[in-house]
């Protein structure tokens, strides 16, 4: 695969520029009683809602530095900072002008090897959300393109963000495939997005929430899902060391907040994820795709040792790509803060796993989704209300990747129906199954009506 060295320069270069240009003191407050907590947090990354846009539209962040500071007679003040990728939050963080962040598993370890580096360390504290095959990444193509499989990338322009957690689905996937010559480009979500649309870029891979956005969107459909992988990807919460060290207190509070609006997005997913499109722009419907009761992401502030282990895994990748020399993931966890904020009941958090993939269909008016155990029943149920669903979503039949029902791959076998996010996907299942065929959307509708 073609490596794009100045795109890496221009990054490092831009990670620099964000060091240095920065003024002020995240930790230093207006007076000697007031303490100042600067939050980075990606209003878009929504898998990271629990520490940014989510955490903060529920305010349990400020409530919680409230009742510390009335134990304690110390004022604190949030300041929140968003940002549309993890590398200038990490960037702030090594100038001692953001505290607490959120980003991706790749992002985290640099985010880890720059402190390091510095001589200024991080420690992971928590985990917002992942998914344990790799399915919040995924690579789309334009909606007319007739690019397949993996390997018809090879010889074209596939845009995503050098260094992120989608640019590590790619350079696995295609190496995995046995694919070279890809010419990467290295740009932002949004640019990536433009590009992909001007056809500029003949393929996007992007982290949660540009794929699910794009194909809703009707300007992208999906050409290979992350989940492929089979390996954890997942976003966390980091903090500087020195900051956690002098304010523990706000780096327990800051999770307790954490765990509260992991508990409102599970037990109120429908209005969570209206409180997240109207905070960042986002359509409800893709907000729920990823954040809702089975969507792609599972929200879990514990670290879990087979999060910790993939993390490790993604060293590699990294310094394969002239990233990072090495990271020391060990020294770089930290769960002191989180088995506190959890207190007794952290053994029981850290030990659950993720609900089993189920579809849904999302009615106009409801505030709740209707759940359905297979594909056939959903789409009966789809025919009978079809005027009044606002969204229907339905797990990969390999990969348990929820994706809209709309946009799905849809093979028909005997009387029953699967979806596949991919084309790739369901020509596999057709290839070894006899019989089988793909179908479109509206034909599985009229067989399951």
């Amino acid at each position: 695969m073609k490596r794009t060295p100045v795109g890496l320069v221009a990054a490092l270069a831009l990670l620099a520029t964000l060091a240095t240009g920065c003024g002020g003191d995240a930790s230093a407050g207006d007076g000697d009683d007031t303490v100042t907590v600067t939050v980075g947090y990606q209003s878009k990354t929504i898998n990271t809602v629990t520490a940014g846009t989510l955490l903060r539209s529920l305010g349990a962040f400020e409530r919680e530095l409230k009742a510390q500071g009335e134990r304690s007679g110390v004022r604190y003040e949030v300041k929140w900072q968003d940002y549309a990728t993890g590398a200038p939050i990490t960037a702030q963080m090594a100038a001692g002008k953001v505290d607490i962040g959120s980003m991706g598993d790749f992002p985290l370890l640099l985010n880890a090897a720059r402190g390091q580096q510095l001589d200024r360390p991080t420690r992971l504290v928590s985990v917002t959300g992942y998914n344990l095959r790799g399915g919040l990444n995924t690579v789309v193509t334009a909606p007319n393109s007739k690019l397949r499989t993996l390997a018809d990338l090879r010889g074209k322009k596939v845009s995503t963000s050098v260094g992120s957690a989608a640019d590590g689905t790619l350079v696995r996937a295609l190496e995995r495939a046995g694919v070279d010559g890809v010419d990467k480009l290295n740009q932002q979500p949004a640019v990536g997005a433009s590009a992909l649309q001007a056809g500029s870029a003949d393929a996007l891979s992007q982290f949660v929430a540009w794929p699910g956005l794009l194909a809703f969107q009707g300007k992208a459909k999906a050409l290979y899902d992350g989940a492929e992988l089979n390996l954890p990807t997942f976003h966390g919460v980091t903090v500087r060391d020195e900051f956690a060290e002098q304010r523990p207190e706000v780096v327990e509070a800051f999770l307790r907040a954490q765990i509260t609006a992991t508990e409102h997005l599970r037990s109120h997913p429908v209005a969570a994820a209206e409180k997240v499109a109207k905070a960042t722009g986002l359509p409800p419907e893709v907000v729920y795709l990823y954040n809702g009761a089975h969507g792609i992401a599972t929200f879990d502030p514990t670290l879990k040792p087979r999060l910790v282990a993939a993390l490790k895994k993604d060293v590699p990748v990294l310094r394969s790509a002239g990233l990072v020399q090495d990271v020391d993931v060990d020294g770089f966890v930290d769960d002191r803060y989180v088995k506190r904020a959890h207190g007794a009941a952290y053994p029981k958090a850290l030990a659950a796993q993720p609900p089993q993939p189920r579809g849904e269909v999302w009615r106009e008016g409801a505030d709740r989704t209707a759940g359905f155990d297979s594909p056939n029943a959903l789409l009966r149920y789809v025919a009978a209300h079809r005027d009044t669903v606002r969204a229907a979503y339905v797990p990969d039949a390999a990969t348990g990747t929820l994706w809209f029902a709309d946009r799905a791959v849809w093979v028909a076998h005997g009387n029953a129906l699967r979806a596949f996010v991919t084309p790739a996907a369901a020509q596999r299942y057709v290839a070894k199954h006899p019989g089988a065929r793909t179908v479109s959307y509206a034909s599985a509708l009229e067989r399951a009506a």
